[in-house]
């Protein structure tokens, strides 16, 4: 580590210097802690004392026998010689909850399998990306529903690897994106109040386990995000507050250095703060192989307290940009995910033309404007007609990424299928069919754990999800449509090659408020697609003009008798005449052609 870019900001590898590193025979233990007047190490009931390291601002200390496994912390004695007892800020390990102390990890023990995986993996610009987003301890358990307990059911990371990638690949899912793993105190948080930044989350194994679980994924060819925080840390007493007695990464003030969720920000503007959060990203791309980071609260780093009106903060804007350069610089084929609600601008444009430096935004004004347009009852869908068609006035100012996130699914918001409007069995066709719209729609994709088979129940983070529900035909048929539709949309070019090119999409008809039918195309050099809605609540027949193809073969329609719906399957060519194509629309539903001439 050069010492020098660790105070001005610009370490990517701190990690390397800073925590516990083993060695033969025992492990050297070192920590940044410029005010504090000592600092000792605490193993194995004994005290070791540390001295200043090169610079001044570091301690350091080598215990002989101090090896893979052993708990430890520091003791911190600032400026006034009180103590702090803290975990390690770069610790490779934490003690599971309520226990706090650090742990020793080797993390050179595990060897990757993965090259042939590290070496094409792109940030999937023009390739499919369907993201299913899962918490981990919740996604499944060991144990029987009505007997899930607090934590001794969880599936380790090894454990989880084989099921995992074998139901992605199943259901037609290309990269999971994991709720952040950090180490964290609190269940209730899902991860996004960290106390351990270098720290895989002991709920669910070691840093080697997590390691074998991204590895395996890659085998399987399934690329791994992870949520990462930026933003904030929590306030337990171990962490990172007050940290030598000085406020060392957060703001000394609580007017701006508190967040709306009670937790600690990061003071930006500091190096070494900076550094940390620059080393501690580029840890988990290194050291654990992950392909792309998806981070949290952006709108918090670009805004003061994350509101515009308070103005942008400078030393923020600048962190980020350093940041994303420096990551994609040293981790070729990485992808970069913001997920912000505002407004400002180049979000995903290169940092080298002004930009932050993202490949991807949280697309959630597409988001919030689709779930309403489904909540409200078909006879609303008129005045709400262009709440569909709003996103494409917009969605090449960045590159967008639809999401149905855990966001949507929590606290009284109602699950995605349970927003739909009408009763329980008016509310799969309509699910059925956007579900269809956003594939269609230009953009990558997003979807949360359970939404693919018609989860019923919000998402709670100390159970696993009702999977007995695919017991029954309705729900059943949901999940093999969800697993159709997700293939197919991996197999046809036309639905990812060009997103975030003009000449992709097209509105072929958006004006048809009174029916509340759309209809739009999708295309690249090889094929070109076109689908049709009906998201009223009767039937109708409507009639395609101006086509310039032979026929129209359906590829999926929402209301097959397959999926629990209405129509016959019938996957035959539909011969077009003088350019026109008569077609029926069953309430609710959709269908996706592909255009093809003799």
């Amino acid at each position: 580590m050069d010492a020098n870019a660790f105070y001005e900001g610009y370490s990517f590898d701190a990690y390397e210097y800073l925590g516990a590193h083993v060695v033969e025979n025992g492990t050297v233990f070192r920590v940044y802690a410029p005010e504090a007047n000592g600092a000792v190490v605490l193993h194995g009931g004994n005290q070791i004392p540390m001295g200043p390291a090169p610079g001044g601002n570091f301690w350091e200390c080598y215990v002989e026998g101090a090896r893979e496994g052993d708990c430890y912390e520091y003791i911190i004695y600032d400026k006034h010689d009180t103590p702090h007892y803290k975990a390690d800020p770069f610790g490779f390990g934490m003690e599971l909850r309520p226990d706090h102390h650090s742990v020793i990890r080797d993390l050179n023990r595990y060897e990757f399998h993965d090259g042939e995986w590290m070496r094409t993996r792109t940030n999937r610009l023009h390739e499919p990306l369907n993201i299913y987003e899962l918490h981990v301890g919740s996604w499944r358990t060991k144990a029987e529903p009505e007997q899930e307990t607090e934590d001794t059911d969880w599936y380790n990371y090894e454990e989880l690897a084989a099921p995992l990638a074998e139901y992605l690949k199943e259901s037609g899912y290309n990269y999971v994106e994991f709720m952040p793993l950090s180490e964290h105190p609190a269940d209730v948080s899902w991860g996004y109040q960290n106390t351990g930044f270098f720290a895989p989350t002991s709920r669910y194994g070691t840093a080697q386990q997590l390691m074998y679980l991204v590895d395996y994924l890659h085998q399987n060819g399934i690329g791994v995000i992870l949520d990462y925080v930026a933003v904030h840390f929590a306030t337990d007493f171990y962490g990172l507050e007050q940290f030598d007695g000085s406020y060392l990464y957060e703001y000394p003030s609580k007017d701006v250095g508190v967040s709306e969720w009670g937790s600690y920000n990061f003071m930006h503007a500091r190096g070494e703060v900076r550094s940390f959060l620059q080393s501690s990203a580029n840890y988990w791309l290194q050291k654990y192989h992950i392909d792309g980071l998806r981070m949290d609260a952006i709108s918090r780093i670009l805004y003061w307290q994350g509101e515009e009106a308070r103005g942008v903060n400078a030393r923020g804007v600048q962190f980020l940009k350093t940041m994303n350069q420096g990551l994609k610089d040293r981790n070729p084929g990485i992808m970069l995910i913001a997920e912000d609600s505002t407004s400002f601008d180049g979000v995903t444009r290169e940092t080298q033309y002004g930009g932050l430096g993202f490949d991807y935004k949280w697309d959630m004004g597409w988001m919030h404007d689709t779930l309403e347009y489904f909540q409200a009852g078909p006879e609303y869908r008129k005045r709400d007609y262009h709440k569909l068609t709003f996103s494409m006035m917009y969605f090449y100012n960045e590159h967008f990424l639809l999401p149905l996130s855990h966001d949507e699914v929590v606290h009284g918001k109602a699950t995605i299928l349970q927003k739909m409007n009408g009763q329980y069995e008016e509310k799969f066709p309509q699910a059925r069919a956007l579900y269809l719209y956003m594939m269609v729609h230009p953009g990558k994709t997003l979807n949360f754990m359970g939404n693919e088979f018609g989860q019923l129940r919000e998402w709670d983070e100390k159970r696993q999800q009702d999977w007995f529900l695919l017991t029954y035909p309705i729900q059943d048929a949901f999940y093999h449509y969800m697993k159709e539709l997700n293939h197919i949309y991996q197999t046809n070019p036309a639905l990812y090659q060009q997103d975030y090119d003009g000449d992709g999409f097209k509105w072929l008809d958006c004006q048809q408020e009174d029916r509340r039918v759309y209809v739009l195309q999708r295309r690249c050099l090889a094929e070109t697609m076109i689908a049709v809605f009906n998201f009223s609540d009767y039937d109708q027949d409507y009639e395609l003009k101006n086509l310039n193809f032979d026929r129209l073969r359906p590829m999926l329609h929402t209301d097959w008798l397959c999926w629990n719906g209405t129509e016959p399957e019938d996957r035959g060519p539909w011969a077009v005449t003088n350019g026109k194509l008569m077609i029926h629309l069953p309430r609710f539903s959709g269908i996706l052609f592909r255009a093809e001439n003799e």
